[in-house]
């Protein structure tokens, strides 16, 4: 059993880190294009806003077992398979897009406005606002969104082993529900709650050595 757990969890890990990051990158892109365009933003431009707003919208209220179905021949587009953990990161990473934005448009907003007016006083840019005030300002709360959207993700990827996307949800599936085998079922179910444990004490630790308030 104990091979097949590690192998699983490697997996997972495949599947859930690179998804991750470019979903983080992304993710912060939008979320800072919706922060300055919406009304009263630096940079205010209604119709890219909703259009925005509303593409950010259905993505998050999409289940992700139905966005698994939809994006396979995506998938396949870009993997040349819909099987697999290499095939899973393009669900998860389409799906945590729009979690992310939200998260860092609600971090960039909490910013207080006098360290954004007092950066435009001294002449700073758009991009420098962006760059040199907002986002280090909301580290710590990027942090967090960041750790939230890493916790999803592990949850979303025990879902991809519905639809063979291997890892840890697959074991478990294949092992613990088709074959009765109960050990494994549970021991699954540890390691899923080891790795949720890890990554938020992880993150606490992260945003609490960021935030200098």
């Amino acid at each position: 059993m104990w091979p097949l757990l590690w192998q699983a969890t490697l997996e997972t890990l495949a599947m859930v880190l690179p998804s991750a990051l470019i979903a983080q990158l992304v993710g912060t892109t939008l979320g800072a294009v919706l922060t300055l365009t919406r009304p009263g933003g630096l940079r205010p431009q209604a119709a890219v806003y909703c259009v925005l707003d509303v593409v950010v919208n259905v993505g998050r209220s999409l289940p992700f077992i139905i966005l698994l179905v939809l994006l396979i021949p995506l998938t396949r587009l870009i993997t040349g398979t819909s099987i697999g953990s290499v095939a899973a990161t393009v669900p998860l990473t389409i799906a945590a897009i729009p979690f992310v934005a939200r998260l860092v448009d609600g971090a960039l907003r909490d910013v207080p406005g006098g360290v954004v007016e007092a950066a435009r006083a001294m002449g700073a840019t758009t991009a420098q606002t962006v760059l040199g005030v907002l986002l280090p300002e909301a580290r710590p709360a990027l942090i967090h969104g960041f750790t939230v959207m890493l916790i999803s993700l592990i949850g979303y990827s025990a879902m991809a082993g519905a639809i063979g996307g291997g890892g840890l949800g697959d074991l478990a599936i294949r092992y613990g529900y088709q074959r009765f085998e109960t050990g494994v079922m549970i021991a699954t179910v540890v390691v899923l709650l080891v790795l949720v444990q890890g990554v938020q004490w992880l993150g606490d630790r992260a945003a609490t050595r960021t935030d200098h308030r």
